[in-house]
């Protein structure tokens, strides 16, 4: 058995937890290897990530909030090596509760006493003048939003081959069903359950009054094509939050769901509608 901590090295917490989860591991003859998460960066990933060779690893244990563990994610990538997040950040809705501690949550995962999820991920694909100039994975979301400029974008939209809609506005997000509870549930997408494995793309801001969200096949593959979209009008680009740095221009994005999904480990689960019961609505009167 070999562990990877992924720990998030700018919160004290998580540095802690991973010095006394790596001891526990040493008594237990359970090899270990840590990393910190900030490196884990969109544009640094794939050097950070020749370095180490996933199928080394059994499991990967991440110590931070939900962005610690989309970092983890993406580093795991294509190995399918299942990823056991443990909550030190503000928002945990893809990590356990560290409430029981480090040790014990980790021990049941160790022992085989954990549910396992698998989540859809997806592949996206940018496109310049015909060739695919960049591929990035996302566990979450894509987004297309306005650039530096700050002036409204023209985008078209086809789903697997058919036209929907030309539109204006700040972009649009394509989600997973993981990331409904993210930036696209914040952009008035729909809450959706983690084991739909097809895509959710929700307008943002558009100029519009009969714009909403479409929920797709998961065979479905997601057009953007921002050629009529003038070079004044620049956009920017994002994976789980994070910005695409390019150097073409880009005409088309396809977004279609990863033919590898992301493992997570759920320790005690409660299930998905218990806890968007405690994040979103445990204020409001019964």
């Amino acid at each position: 058995m070999n562990i990877l901590i992924i720990r998030n090295n700018s919160n004290a917490a998580a540095i802690d937890a991973s010095m006394l989860l790596a001891t526990y591991l040493d008594s237990q003859g359970v090899g270990h290897q840590e990393l910190d998460s900030m490196p884990l960066s969109i544009e640094s990933i794939q050097g950070t990530g020749a370095d180490i060779d996933m199928s080394a690893f059994d499991m990967v244990v991440s110590l931070g909030g939900d962005g610690t563990i989309l970092r983890a994610a993406r580093l795991v990538g294509k190995s399918r090596v299942p990823i056991l997040g443990i909550n030190f950040g503000h928002l945990g809705f893809l990590v356990n509760s560290s409430e029981d501690g480090v040790v014990p949550i980790v021990a049941a995962a160790l022992a085989g006493d954990v549910t396992r999820e698998e989540r859809a991920s997806l592949h996206v694909d940018l496109i310049s003048e015909g060739n695919v100039v960049a591929s990035r994975f996302a566990l979450n979301e894509f987004s297309v939003t306005r650039g530096a400029l700050g002036r409204i974008i023209d985008f078209g939209l086809e789903i697997s081959g058919n036209h929907i809609v030309d539109m204006r506005g700040d972009g649009l997000v394509v989600s997973s069903a993981t990331g409904s509870t993210a930036y696209a549930l914040s952009a008035g997408g729909p809450l959706v359950a983690p084991d739909f494995k097809g895509l959710i793309l929700v307008p943002l801001a558009p100029h519009s009054l009969l714009s909403r969200a479409i929920v797709t096949d998961p065979s479905d593959i997601v057009e953007i094509d921002l050629s009529r979209n003038p070079e004044s009008r620049e956009a920017s680009y994002f994976v789980d939050g994070e910005f695409i740095s390019l150097d073409e221009p880009i005409d088309r994005v396809l977004v279609r769901k990863s033919h590898n999904p992301t493992i997570l480990l759920r320790y005690k689960n409660e299930g998905f509608y218990s806890a968007i019961s405690e994040t979103f609505f445990k204020d409001i009167a019964h």
